[in-house]
Parts: C-alpha cells; sequence; structure tokens
C-alpha cells in the first residue's frame, strides 16, 4: 500500500479555488491561506475539546514545552515510558515521540536508499511512516489517530469529532473560509480538513526549526572546541571505524544542513520488554509487540514473521531533553542507549545495564535483530561514551537547551 503525500503545496490551490481565489497567480492571498491553515492547525492542536471528557489535546502528549514529547511524572519519579489517556487511566504501550521535525518523515514505502560513514551495502527495505510503526502513511494519517483511539483522546467515531468542531464558532468560519462553504455536510470531509490543517502546523517551519548548535556549526555561527567532549563524540558519530552510529542515524552526505539524524529505516535492535509499563498498562499476558509486522500496509506480505519486532529508526534531534528512550521507553538515560549499543561490539564491557545492575535482559522479538549493523564498530571507552553523549546533546534545539541534564555542563559546549 503507498498513499500519495498531500502537501500543503499541493493543498493551497484547492483552498484558494474553494475561497474564491485563483490559487496560482495571487502569491500574496496563498501565503496568507497558509498562514491561517497553520494557524487552525496549531489551534486545533492545543484544543481539549477534541476528547472525550475534554481533558487531553495532541499538546498534552506532544508539549511544546517539552521538545512536544510528554513530560509527565510517574509514581516511580520518572517521566512515564507512555501516555496516559483521556480517562486518567489508560496508558498505552508506546512512548511518545516528538512531533518535532515529524515533517521531515517520508511517506511510509518500500524502497532503497544510500547509507553514509558505514561500510553497509545500501538499505533495501521497508522505510518511512509515521508512528513508531509507520501504520500511518502520512501526517494526515497520523493527526487522525489519536482523537479515535480509545487509550488517547477516546472519541467514539468521526462525527462525535466534527460535532465538537462545530460547537466552535472560529473553526466554523475558518474550515468553510479554507475548505469551502459545504465542508461540513459531509463528517468524512470535515474529519480529512482537521486532520490536513493539523499537518500543515507540523510541516510549519517552527515545528522543524534546524538551531541547534550542531546547525550553528553547519553555518559557521558556532565552533566545537577540539578538546572537548562534544567534539570527541562528534567525531566518533561520524567515523566508519568506530561507531555504527551513522548507519541508521544518518539521511545526508557530511556537512549537509537539514541533516535529522535518522534515515527511517526499520529496525529491530533487541529491546528488551519494559515490565513495568506492561504491569501498570495491564497488557495480556504473553502479548508481543510486533511493530511493523502488525501494520496493515504489509499484510500482503506473503511472510511477516521477518518484520516482527522491527520499528522506525527516531531522529536523534532533542535526544538530550526527550527521556525515556525506544519505542517502549524502557531506558531512562542516554548513557544507558549508548552501553545497550556497545555491548554488541567486540571486546565491550557493557554487560551489565546500569539502571537494573543486572545483564540486559533478553529482546522482546529474539528474531530478526540487526546484529549485521549493531555489530559493526569497536568497543567505546569510557570517553567515547561520554563523548558521544554529549554530541547528541548538541543536537538540541535552542529553545530547549536549558532542559538539558546538569552533565551537559561537562560537555564544553
Amino acid at each position: 500500500m503507498k498513499l500519495k503525500l498531500l502537501t500543503l503545496a499541493l493543498l493551497l490551490p484547492a483552498l484558494l479555488t474553494a475561497c474564491g481565489g485563483s490559487g496560482s497567480s495571487d502569491s500574496a492571498s496563498a501565503g496568507d491561506s497558509e498562514n491561517q491553515l497553520i494557524a487552525l492547525g496549531e489551534t486545533l492542536f492545543h484544543d481539549t475539546n477534541l476528547s472525550l471528557d475534554r481533558t487531553q489535546s495532541c499538546a498534552t502528549c506532544h508539549d511544546p514545552d517539552h521538545a512536544f514529547t510528554d513530560p509527565s511524572i510517574n509514581g516511580s519519579g520518572n517521566v512515564r515510558s507512555a501516555s496516559v489517556g483521556d480517562d486518567g487511566v489508560s496508558l498505552g504501550d508506546r512512548n511518545t515521540p516528538t512531533a518535532l521535525y515529524s515533517a521531515s518523515i517520508p511517506e511510509f514505502t518500500y524502497g532503497t536508499h544510500q547509507r553514509f560513514n558505514s561500510p553497509r551495502e545500501d538499505y533495501v527495505g521497508y522505510i518511512g511512516g509515521q508512528f513508531w510503526d509507520g501504520r500511518a502513511a502520512t501526517l494526515e494519517d497520523q493527526a487522525g489517530g489519536p482523537p479515535l483511539n480509545p487509550v488517547e483522546m477516546n472519541m467514539p467515531d468521526k462525527a462525535t469529532v466534527v460535532a465538537r468542531l462545530r460547537e466552535n464558532v472560529s473553526y466554523e468560519e475558518n474550515f468553510t473560509e479554507l475548505f469551502g462553504a459545504n465542508i461540513f455536510d459531509d463528517i468524512d470531509e470535515a474529519y480529512l480538513a482537521m486532520t490536513q490543517a493539523i499537518a500543515a502546523f507540523e510541516r510549519s517551519a517552527d515545528m522543524s526549526p534546524f538551531n541547534s548548535k550542531y546547525d550553528k556549526f553547519l553555518r559557521g555561527e558556532y565552533e566545537y572546541s577540539p578538546v572537548s567532549k562534544a567534539a570527541l563524540g562528534k567525531a566518533r558519530f561520524f567515523s566508519q571505524q568506530f561507531t555504527n552510529c551513522a548507519t541508521c542515524h544518518q539521511l545526508r552526505p557530511n556537512g549537509n544542513e537539514g541533516e535529522t539524524f535518522s534515515n527511517y529505516e526499520f529496525h529491530n535492535i533487541g529491546v528488551p520488554v519494559n515490565t513495568g509499563l506492561r504491569t501498570a498498562n495491564g497488557s495480556d499476558e504473553g502479548f508481543t509487540d510486533t511493530g511493523l509486522a502488525a501494520i496493515d500496509a504489509v499484510s500482503d506480505e506473503p511472510d511477516t514473521s521477518e518484520l516482527e519486532g522491527k520499528f522506525r529508526v527516531p531522529t536523534l534531534r532533542n535526544v538530550g531533553v526527550t527521556a525515556p528512550y525506544m519505542h517502549n521507553g524502557v531506558f531512562q538515560s542516554l548513557d544507558t542507549v549508548i552501553r545497550f549499543y556497545d555491548r554488541h561490539l567486540t571486546n565491550s564491557t557493557n554487560g551489565i545495564n546500569p539502571e537494573t545492575g543486572v545483564e540486559w535482559a533478553a529482546p522482546e522479538v529474539a528474531a530478526n535483530v540487526s546484529f549485521p549493523e549493531l555489530r559493526q564498530g569497536t568497543a567505546l571507552s569510557e570517553n567515547d561514551i561520554e563523548g558521544v553523549v554529549c554530541f547528541l546533546y548538541s543536537l538540541t534545539d535552542e529553545q530547549y537547551e536549558h532542559l538539558l541534564p546538569e552533565d551537559a555542563e561537562e560537555c564544553g559546549l
């Protein structure tokens, strides 16, 4: 299954025609409509009335003050591994990813792409899509999911969502102006219009600011001190010899602006079950999250078993301030994540999970682990690990640098 990505550029001519404009000759009008659509989407993104009990919006789990992730704390004093639903009780099974830079995620497809700073061959397989498993092909598809998800915003159907929209006079005015006077005559079309507005907001420049220290370095506005831990980590990250980071977390050739630090491949990296989360959300005994293998878009594959346990590679942007980590939020610190990867390398001394004090738990899905990628490189020293963490801190957007942990002060940033 391959859906056509409905970009804002493609959408605007239709909107302008509906408003009585030409769509091609009036650039000022096009800009006004684009801004109006983005503003509408931002308002919808923050609207708790689009959940059943009117307690939850997109921004509840994608908090703009916390890099568009969920900063809520559990009973143990840690950031929750998964978000609580509108009913105040329901708990999901996956960690809330950042909504920042989601516009860079390609439409879900099967294809190939070049890898950089990696001795591995070019990747062939599924790429992109929204959510950890790629089940939403586009941002519009993704935006339509949470309102109807029973463990998220919990609305019973699209008609109820549209009825909530029509309670707001401003929405009535904006929707009819942007999408046509009869937009609310068709429930599906009105619901689609809502998702298009939210997607336009997520595609806006503010949602992909590219203003971290790394971005400033590329523009000649910042220099990594040669003797800093961050500079060491940067060298290690982009090295073909020492690490495997860039194999999956580099999209463009070195030095190119717009690097999102994910090539959006799908991999099983051997992440263990988050037993605490499973206990808290009451998952059925024996439940296995098979990730990519369970989505409708791959259902026509003759054998989906080879896809089990695979999840889309996330962006590393703002990773220093968006704990916990992995698709199920099983790890609390970046240091743990780096050691989790390092354990696969020859002569690694990281056989113990520092958060549990015991050996790493077994993968939730033992088959299909991406050992060729994971075993590339050499074991890291303690200085190397600290350096890589420091470099990852430098991928934090300027407005979120105040959220970095205390050890960032030792990075020389």
